[in-house]
């Protein structure tokens, strides 16, 4: 869950103008379960149409590929073939899969990109009527573990039938990023791309300093608790689990489940917001420094170089040392 509400929020006279050659234009869309904003100033209005096009169809191809929920992705092929045959992958895909080893080893092994099976098993928007027992949270316990993947050139093989792989602790935040970067390609140097509130920005807005995000307040949803400054370049994003959820016998699950343990994140975290050089890193260090919980959290974000980040618990806040200088209100 991403607490952050980009600056068109924030900054209501800044709106998103009809055309002209500098104005800030606004494309929104559905895609990646999720509402897509990119705030930006074209050139051109050949520039601004030519990048939405590119914007929307490099998306689709994005989901088409990669999403568990698409019967035909080649990660939906991966997971259906687990167990009993290899599967043929391509160069791009081999890239993925690259990716989701850095990051199982840069979050020792607490983000794994097999943890589809425990997130089935905890799976929020459709909460079994009877909690999973503790013998079902060993069984999908058993199908993870990113050390059991294997690979060749050219192919991938999951071992195990019910082994299933999930992108979905970093997909989104890839595309961020490469939305982001696509930019340059149409003569675009100003850009806030936000899917979901994970944003990274290039450059500043017309007239601005810096692009402006809304820091919601876990304490009351919905309202703000300050902002911050993103200057150019950096991405921010904000993990929390008091939105998402659901309860059994008066208790409240989180719908952030630790792969390690099998079972729902349960402490006194409420948000984690990290800023840092991409929207990839800072997604992954927020998700990972809340399943760690508030004090292994922050130490763990400050072991990366230009990250920054603020925890809020229950009853206190902890931040970084250089948080607040992106603290704009």
């Amino acid at each position: 869950m991403n607490a952050l509400v980009p600056n068109s929020v924030v900054n209501p006279p800044m709106r998103a103008a009809e055309g002209g050659a500098g104005s800030l234009r606004k494309l929104g869309f559905r895609a990646l379960g999720t509402l897509c904003t990119v705030l930006y100033a074209a050139p051109s209005a050949d520039s601004a149409e030519r990048y939405e096009q590119s914007v929307r169809q490099w998306v689709e191809v994005f989901e088409a590929r990669y999403s568990r929920f698409r019967p035909n992705s080649i990660v939906s092929r991966i997971n259906h073939a687990a167990g009993n045959a290899w599967t043929e992958v391509d160069a791009e895909m081999e890239q993925m899969l690259d990716v989701c080893a850095a990051l199982h080893a840069m979050t020792d092994g607490i983000l794994d990109a097999t943890a589809g099976p425990i997130l089935r098993l905890w799976d929020y928007h459709q909460p079994a009527a009877v909690l999973p027992d503790t013998v079902q949270v060993a069984e999908a316990r058993e199908l993870v573990g990113w050390s059991k993947v294997q690979r060749a050139s050219g192919r991938v093989y999951l071992p195990r039938k019910g082994m299933a792989l999930d992108f979905g602790g970093w997909a989104k935040e890839w595309a961020v990023d490469a939305v982001a970067q696509l930019a340059a390609s149409f003569e675009i140097h100003q850009v806030l791309v936000d899917f979901g509130h994970d944003i990274r920005c290039v450059g500043a807005p017309p007239g601005r300093p810096a692009w402006h995000v809304g820091l919601e307040n876990p304490a009351q949803p919905g309202t703000l608790r300050g902002s911050i400054a993103l200057l150019a370049g950096r991405g921010i994003a904000s993990s929390g689990d008091y939105l998402r959820g659901f309860y059994r016998n008066g208790r409240r699950y989180s719908h952030i489940v630790d792969a390690r343990t099998g079972e729902p994140v349960s402490h006194d975290c409420r948000q984690v917001t990290v800023l840092a050089d991409s929207c990839l890193e800072a997604g992954i260090l927020s998700t990972t420094a809340f399943i760690l919980g508030p004090s292994r959290g922050l130490e763990f974000i400050q072991r990366f170089p230009g990250a920054e980040g603020r925890i809020v618990t229950g009853s206190t806040r902890a931040q970084t040392r250089g948080f607040w200088n992106y603290v704009a209100t």
